[in-house]
């Protein structure tokens, strides 16, 4: 496998357009001489100092793990320590920076490393609620502005993108993720690289991009992380490498190692993942930093017999920057002398290590991310709060409307806000928040009353039940709150931290009491709508049921009660769709859209017939399907026509649609392209996304809409594995999702 693969790659699976980060109208020093003065620093470097500069260390301020060694503030003062994470504000990344600088031999700058996953202290909506909103441009500004926040605190390098592509809701990380498309996810993960680096990683308020978890650690067995990946040759090239691939294109500053194994070979001592495929197939030029003691993890996973020997393997692999497990710092020299590692791959990460410091300016003036008139100015300004807000709105995806229940008529006056989630402040944040603070958020309790004063309504908020309990405490007072208003709004869903890393779950439901809280408030049939707020899809079918309108709002960030509540009054359309499916159960899990067809399809002409693939008890179809997402409008597709209906290599084919809006609201629609290969040397997805189009129409407007396909979008990995586009009949459909759309038909030649 690793000799076809690495063949695969060079013979040009994707084309490599490495984009530089290092050009820029701020740029001092001149990107040809990085190698030589990264090369006369080492020929005076000590052996220990070589080292040093491989070991991470985290600082305690924030904790996102073990601690192992506390005492790094004297291991930096003896040149032991190349960089640092969970530090900032200004004063202590200065104290730790002078540390380094004034009281080491060389002076060498620390890189100071931070997980700014959604936002820095003007935390956005979580990055599946992002992909959401299908807005490239608009990801690529939040991330600028998180990477704006976090340098004027000190940081200069982000753990982030994670890129990993999943099909499985069960996992607690699809919350930091894309969703389970790797053709939009690639997109999103350029879009996320370009927002951190911006055009020069010099400029002080952009920072070095790190892409995770390198690779497939989005597709564990039974959703559970940090569990096995076993995965094929055919679906890791095809599915879950593309995003990757991506980032290093856009110019990516370094990679994360992942937790899981790939083929029986864990991610932190995979040579030909980190050696031929990234380095050699795909020209990567950054440095390798290991996951949270991932090294030391080499010997749980059965591959090492004892640190030095994980040390060994995961150097030998190509990993260069140990995190916190001190293993590199501890052994590389005793194996160098033993023969078992080679200097010169040392002296490789010392070199791309030190040149990440010389492109940040770090050697020009270390203390270049630590400026106080920063600090006090730049962070949750408001304009990076109107930001947030909006995003918020584009964000959340309306899944279901029955009798126009949303937006909230003018003639409500009394709103029962009811639920869990409704003033709950800390979950506003989701997830890996970085240093958002639970007071800064304004949650859906709040976001009302500030809309309800400017229209006259009384909003009266009653919890009803906890988030995870049995306890039905609660309940007559939310029913009774329920019977004195107009209009009810139940806010629902999971606590933040029940998604996320090391937060897997096998029940996907409403936790605790919350579906039977609804029930009981929907029976008394006021005009209700639910809101979710959750970091996964959820297995919602008996609450899609009875109530009449349901907006996922995932975890917002610290504007989320003011963009849902520009929702819920019309002052915004909802637009989102769904990059992730919906199952109607866990048993249907994994399910996504581009699932294979298989030797037995239902027959929809005879669907009793036994000897299908179906289940017994449940239809194969989700709850909502990946693209879903509603509107308070509606639209119309009409028209649709090929500008050809045989193409070549050489042609361009123009796929358009006319889009009315045949509602009573201007809104904005989502247009998505998907395309069917009918027959294929190897079995093919029944669809594959390969574009979209955002269009905006007053009511009554009608659009004619262009999206462009050429062979380049049709290629796939081949029965010989070459990634090449075969001839042949293709379906082609252009619809508001996955499940549903106008379609024709082209030839390939």
């Amino acid at each position: 496998m690793k000799n076809q693969i690495h063949l695969f790659f060079s013979i040009a699976c994707f084309s490599f357009l490495f984009q530089s980060c290092n050009s820029g109208p701020n740029l001092k020093i001149d990107t040809n001489n990085y190698q030589k003065k990264v090369d006369s620093l080492i020929k005076i470097m000590t052996f220990d100092e070589k080292i040093g500069q491989l070991n991470l260390l985290a600082s305690g301020w924030d904790v996102t793990g073990p601690v192992m060694d506390p005492n790094y503030k004297q291991l930096i003062k003896q040149g032991k320590v190349g960089a640092i994470f969970n530090a900032y504000k200004v004063d202590y990344v200065a104290d730790l920076q002078r540390l380094a600088v004034e009281e080491t031999r060389l002076g060498i700058p620390l890189l100071f490393g931070y997980d700014v996953i959604h936002g820095y202290r003007t935390i956005f909506p979580i990055p599946l609620a992002q992909s959401c909103t299908w807005d490239l441009a608009m990801i690529e500004h939040s991330d600028r502005i998180a990477a704006s926040e976090a340098t004027a605190e000190g940081i200069n390098w982000a753990f982030a993108p994670m890129v990993d592509i999943s099909r499985d809701p069960r996992w607690g990380r699809v919350s930091e993720g894309a969703g389970e498309d790797t053709w939009l996810g690639s997109k999103i993960a350029a879009a996320r690289v370009r927002g951190f680096q911006g055009e020069s990683i010099y400029d002080e308020r952009t920072l070095l991009a790190c892409m995770k978890h390198f690779a497939a650690y989005g597709a564990p067995q039974a959703g559970r992380d940090y569990h096995t990946v076993d995965i094929s040759e055919r679906s890791l090239l095809e599915y879950y490498l593309p995003p990757f691939k991506a980032c290093v294109d856009a110019g990516v500053a370094s990679v994360m190692t992942s937790f899981n194994e790939i083929s029986g070979v864990p991610s932190s001592s995979n040579h030909w993942l980190y050696t031929d495929l990234l380095r050699d197939s795909w020209g990567f030029k950054g440095f390798v930093v290991t996951d949270y003691t991932s090294i030391y993890e080499l010997i749980p996973h059965g591959v090492a017999e004892d640190s030095a020997h994980a040390g060994e393997l995961a150097l030998n692999a190509g990993i260069q920057l140990d995190m916190q497990s001190s293993i590199y710092l501890k052994n590389l020299k005793n194996l160098v002398a033993t023969g078992k590692v080679n200097e010169t791959l040392i002296d490789k990460a010392v070199s791309d290590i030190l040149t990440a410091k010389y492109k940040l300016g770090l050697f020009d003036d270390p203390y270049r991310y630590c400026n106080k008139t920063r600090q006090e100015n730049e962070i949750m300004t408001q304009e990076s709060k109107d930001f947030a807000r909006q995003m918020v709105t584009k964000s959340c995806v309306l899944l279901k409307n029955d009798n126009q229940t949303l937006p909230i008529p003018e003639s409500v006056k009394k709103i029962a806000l009811i639920g869990p989630l409704g003033d709950a402040d800390v979950d506003m944040l989701g997830n890996w928040s970085a240093t958002g603070l639970a007071q800064n958020c304004v949650t859906l309790l709040d976001g009302l009353k500030s809309e309800g004063i400017n229209k006259n309504i009384q909003v009266h908020f009653v919890k009803g039940c906890n988030v995870n309990d049995d306890s039905t405490y609660g309940f007559n007072d939310a029913i009774k709150a329920a019977k004195n208003a107009d209009y009810v709004i139940l806010a629902l869903g999971e606590h933040r931290n029940m998604s996320g890393e090391a937060a897997s779950r096998t029940n996907l439901d409403l936790p605790g009491v919350q579906l039977h809280l609804a029930e009981k408030i929907i029976e008394l049939g006021k005009p209700t709508a639910v809101i979710l707020f959750n970091g996964r899809p959820l297995t919602i079918p008996e609450l899609n049921k009875k109530a009449p309108a349901i907006l996922e709002a995932w975890f917002g960030g610290v504007e989320s009660g003011n963009g849902i509540a520009d929702l819920l009054f019309g002052k915004a359309v909802p637009s989102g769709k769904l990059t992730m499916t919906f199952p109607l159960n866990v048993g249907q899990i994994p399910i996504h859209y581009n699932m294979k067809n298989n030797g037995r399809p239902v027959d929809p002409t005879n669907p009793e017939y036994q000897f299908r693939s179906k289940y017994l008890d449940s239809p194969n179809e989700p709850l909502f399907p990946f693209g879903y997402g509603l509107s308070y409008t509606t639209f119309e597709y009409s028209d649709l026509k090929l500008s050809a209906s045989e193409i070549t290599n050489t042609d361009t084919l123009l796929i358009q649609a006319r889009i009315t809006n045949t509602g009573n609201f201007d809104g904005e629609e989502i247009v998505q392209l998907y395309v069917h290969d009918l027959v294929g040397s190897v079995t093919r997805p029944v669809k594959e996304l390969k574009g979209f189009s955002k269009v905006f129409l007053t009511k009554g407007e009608s659009k004619t809409v262009t999206i462009k396909l050429t062979t380049n979008d049709l290629r796939f990995y081949t029965l010989d594995m070459l990634y090449a586009y075969e001839p042949g009949k293709f379906e082609v459909y252009i619809g508001p999702n996955s499940s549903t759309g106008l379609k024709d038909s082209f030839l390939v030649k």
